[in-house]
């Protein structure tokens, strides 16, 4: 194997196949230590900063090293980038005989099956979804894989995706009549004999370490796990490793039972009575909430209102609703154990119903003490959950036993160049993790080993964090008003070409009707756009495609999303994104941390804010040549002690006070002095 100083060197192979290459140290170096990490089984968690090339970073000693390697990435459409561009754009550089697959959840493959019921029964209302259908159905003759991904003629939000996909919960598995043609145990056939398989986190939760329906076997036979965006896992593993029930799975499960039994012969009444009476419980269920996204007590989030278990006590609906709902899955539960003999589809049915009992069961009178129960309401569902205070030791337990290699990476894990609080959310930074046979090699020595690279590009003058003075306190009834009076100067130097970020929807709404009163007032010649107006891809393309567009927004565009050259060049965060302290899980851990002596805000809600603080400010310079400004306009960053460790754990801006200073930014053309 060549060294990896020729690999990456300016005339290696890297330079010649990939435009644009440039040698970067720090790729290097980050590249050397995943190397060290993958031959010794241990475990690294390393920061790279935007720029560093970090994928590359990665990609190279996986493709180098001989094993099976899962890489897990945050989002599918980084999975996508990754399998059909970076990976196959490296391994033909490097002239390595690695096979590669992708692998998505079940919901990302049609199903024939549930197609071809779909086709028959003509359940779809509108005649545009009618009409979606049909185009799957010409898809599945011709597609070789099924991945959805592939036919964008029909959106993704499509109600005939929901009939022509299959879910965990309503797979007939090995017993399907069309299990031949299966498209997901194809996907999962080439995933088992491949030597790189890309996945996402959410998957290898459920499908991986939940062992369901095969997948357990990709995980024993590997030799490697890299995390890529890494910095999600405490949130996605803490959602698989506690359970959820909602209304939507009880009213698929009434649908797909009243179907099933119309195909096995419709001469049981009891059946379609029961499925009605269980409908009605579930939509009673939800109506027990009232108006779920406004509700007294419940907070507002991306999906509704979230109440904690106490509010959900408090309301006198709740409980006789709830009872109602466990009564009429029961008592169809018992009507479908006398039919499920006549069909897969039945006998699938009755196992659904089983474990929906069994789930509402546990979430009324619980077992385990360190699991938070809570609700959240969405538009027409609402879903119990029960999450673990903590998922570390969940997580240490699911990565003991096999020696292999576990690489975490993401530009946003560590607070400062301290990675305590990553490490404490994983169990990362226990003893004894992995404990390997006598004749295994194990680089595993207690905490992970961890690795901090910063980014290549020059903040100092290429970037400006500005903080306004002046600012009112966050909760002041008029800190919108605040946020666009202090910015709009700059939105204007800048031309528009700018991110509003906000911490909460209300106050997108509110910040975008103000904004759209200055532009209208100012005659201000710049598309306003906003969150939620067409999908975030939509979105995404409109804004780099206007090249002076503002878009306001939420959560979703604080991280992921990649816009490069003059078309952003002003980022603004409205508050630092401290999680509301009446979530409920957030409430039951900073209490759960009281109870150990611990400064829950210190050590849970201060790191968790930085890193998400990091990922917006991370939007702004995403190439060399990039330049702009960053606006924090919360005066926490600057009147507060704990302020410091925020600014201070960002890149190396060039930083001001001055609304002159920050305006004048735009005017200049070169760098700053």
């Amino acid at each position: 194997m060549k060294p990896l100083a020729d690999i990456f060197s300016p005339d290696g192979p890297l330079a010649s196949a990939i435009p644009g290459y440039v040698l970067r140290a720090q790729q290097l170096e980050m590249s050397q230590r995943i190397l060290d990490a993958l031959s010794r089984n241990s475990v690294l968690v390393a920061e790279a900063g935007t720029g560093t090339g970090k994928t590359f970073a990665y990609l190279v000693p996986a493709l180098l090293s001989g094993g099976k390697v899962i890489v897990s990435t945050g989002t599918k459409t980084l999975q996508d980038q990754l399998f059909q561009k970076d990976l196959p754009m490296v391994r033909d550089a490097l002239k390595v005989p690695v096979s590669l697959a992708l692998l998505k959840g079940r919901g990302n493959y049609v199903c024939p099956y549930h197609l071809a019921r779909a086709e028959s029964e003509g359940l779809l209302k509108s005649l545009e979804e009618t009409g979606h259908l049909r185009t799957i159905v010409r898809f599945a003759r011709t597609t070789r894989t099924g991945d959805k991904g592939e036919l964008s003629s029909v959106p993704e939000d499509s109600g005939a995706w929901a009939l022509a996909t299959s879910t965990r919960d309503n797979c007939l598995g090995q017993d399907c009549p069309n299990v031949k043609e299966c498209f997901v145990l194809a996907a999962r056939r080439e995933a088992l004999a491949a030597d790189l398989v890309v996945v996402n986190h959410h998957l290898f939760f459920a499908d991986v370490m939940l062992k369901d329906d095969g997948l357990g076997e990709l995980l024993p036979a590997c030799n490697a796990v890299i995390f890529d965006e890494a910095h999600q896992l405490p949130e996605v593993a803490s959602l698989f490793f506690g359970e959820s029930l909602s209304t939507s799975q009880v009213l698929e499960l009434a649908r797909d039972s009243r179907t099933e039994s119309i195909a096995a012969g419709a001469d049981f009444a009891a059946l379609p009575d029961a499925a009605r009476a269980l409908e009605k419980a579930a939509k009673d269920f939800r109506l027990a909430f009232r108006d779920g996204r406004n509700a007294e007590g419940g907070r507002e989030s991306g999906g509704g209102a979230r109440y904690a278990l106490p509010q959900l006590q408090s309301n006198p609906d709740f409980p006789k609703a709830l009872a109602q709902l466990a009564d009429e899955l029961e008592r169809f539960e018992q009507i479908l154990t006398t039919q499920a003999e006549r069909s897969e589809g039945l006998a699938n049915c009755l196992e659904r119903a089983l474990e929906l009992t069994a789930r509402l069961k546990r979430w009324r009178e619980p077992e385990a003490t360190e699991m938070v129960r809570w609700a959240e309401t969405f538009s027409q569902t609402v879903q119990i959950n029960a999450t673990p205070l903590s998922v570390a030791d969940i997580f240490r337990r699911q990565m003991e036993g096999n020696p292999r290699a576990w690489i975490f990476t993401s530009a946003t894990l560590a607070v400062g160049k301290d990675f305590g609080h990553y490490l404490g959310e994983l169990g990362l930074d226990k003893a004894g993790l992995d404990k390997p046979g006598p004749d295994a090699t194990s680089g595993w020595e207690g905490r992970a080993e961890t690795g901090f690279w910063e980014s290549p590009f020059d903040y100092a003058n290429n970037a400006l964090l500005y903080a306004p003075q002046g600012m009112p306190d966050p909760n002041s009834p008029y800190y919108n008003e605040a946020v666009v009076e202090a910015t709009w100067p700059l939105i204007h130097a800048s031309r528009g070409r700018a991110f509003v970020l906000c911490t909460s929807l209300k106050a997108m709404r509110r910040n975008h009707e103000l904004l759209k009163e200055h532009f209208e007032k100012e005659k201000f010649d710049a598309p306003l756009l906003l969150q939620g107006e067409s999908s975030k891809s939509e979105l995404l393309e409109r804004f780099r495609r206007l090249g002076n567009a503002v878009l306001v927004a939420s959560q979703s565009f604080w991280e992921g999303v990649d816009v490069r050259g003059e078309a952003l060049s002003l980022v603004i965060l409205d508050k630092l994104p401290f999680a509301p302290p009446d979530d409920p899980v957030l409430s039951a851990r900073i209490e759960h941390l009281k109870r150990q002596g611990k400064n829950a805000f210190m050590e849970y809600q201060l790191p968790r804010a930085v890193i998400a603080v990091k990922q917006g400010a991370g939007r702004l310079i995403r190439d060399e040549k990039d330049r702009g400004v960053l606006v924090i306009c919360d005066p926490r960053m600057t009147g507060k002690d704990y302020g410091k460790r925020v600014w201070r754990s960002l890149p190396p801006f060039r930083r001001t006070r001055e609304e002159a200073e920050a305006v004048a930014f735009f005017d200049r053309k070169a760098p700053l002095p």
